[in-house]
């Protein structure tokens, strides 16, 4: 385990050289990341969403890309698609943004629900298909999508579908006054981030990803824990729809992230509790409208009338 947790060490360390202030945010992009699921941020503009984004490519030297959503942006503007080569006589496919390691979809709220859905077979399944012919996404492949909590017009909210495809939505926040006054002595780090080197290679990553998967055990006790509080968010009356099946193996792989996180190969009951608000309410629809925050006070309110697993 030591070899791994060493691997977390230098990215964690790598992040905190350029981003200040951001240590929450920080910790809950990285859960995500090796939980090997996507990540949303719904935030004011300017706070450090594409920042972060690039910090986690440059810290793994693995391939990024970038998408800024407009209402005219085209599903083969993200997945690419055939052009005929002249001299070849024939078409050759023509790889889109998504074939990234790390890939930032900006604005995602502002495309089309038709653009939006080129990426539910990419978030989901690992891959594309173009024109009938299927093809494989890099390894590892993370989408860091944002939206502006502020802005509505002119976007498209996204459907729920879509929502559940993201294991976390969280926000950045803005930084403490002393924090700040250290990014504004400093400048933009962004652009020392893309001068800055790796601190881990890409194979190092995937073995890491790979045995937090394989030996991180989740105890039967856990598993029935987790059930009874998706089963309440089925049955409750405030609720239309509940946690699905996706969302509950989401939530095992963030627990047995958080447990690896923490030294342990083994899950408890605080690796689910420490992070149902980023990992449960926008999968959730409510039958009235609610905020986030009333969602997160909903949702305690029902965790709470579970009996804890000991």
């Amino acid at each position: 385990m030591d070899k791994y947790l060493k691997v977390i060490d230098k990215i964690q360390t790598f992040f905190k050289k350029y981003l200040h202030g951001k240590d929450k945010a920080i910790n809950l992009a990285m859960l995500t990341f090796f939980s090997r699921g996507h990540l949303l941020i719904e935030d004011s503009p300017g706070l450090g969403k594409t920042t972060l984004a690039i910090a986690i490519a440059k810290s793994m030297g693995v391939n990024f890309g970038r998408i800024q959503c407009t209402n005219d942006l085209l599903p083969t503007d993200i997945t690419g698609l055939n052009i005929f080569n002249k001299e070849k006589g024939e078409f050759e496919f023509k790889q889109g943004p998504i074939f990234n390691n790390i890939l930032l979809v900006d604005e995602i709220n502002r495309a089309t629900p038709k653009t939006q859905s080129a990426l539910l077979e990419a978030m989901g399944e690992k891959q594309v298909t173009v024109e009938g012919k299927t093809y494989k996404l890099n390894k590892p492949f993370f989408v860091i999508a944002t939206q502006n909590s502020s802005e509505s017009y002119g976007t498209f909210p996204l459907p729920e579908s879509q929502l559940d495809r993201f294991v976390m939505k969280i926000s950045l926040g803005y930084p403490s006054k002393e924090d700040e006054l250290e990014i504004l002595k400093g400048g933009s780090s962004r652009g020392k981030i893309n001068d800055s080197n790796p601190v881990v290679d890409k194979s190092e990553v995937l073995e890491t990803i790979d045995y937090i998967n394989r030996n991180v055990k989740v105890s039967d006790k856990i598993l029935n824990y987790l059930l009874e509080i998706v089963g309440k968010t089925r049955e409750n009356d405030m609720i239309l729809s509940g946690l699905s099946t996706r969302a509950a193996l989401s939530i095992v792989n963030v627990a047995k992230s958080s447990a690896f996180f923490s030294s342990r190969d083994y899950v408890i009951p605080e690796d689910i509790l420490n992070y149902y608000p980023y990992t449960m309410p926008h999968r959730l629809l409510f039958k009235e409208r609610l905020s986030n925050t009333d969602k997160i006070v909903a949702l305690k309110e029902l965790i709470r009338s579970v009996k804890l697993p000991y």
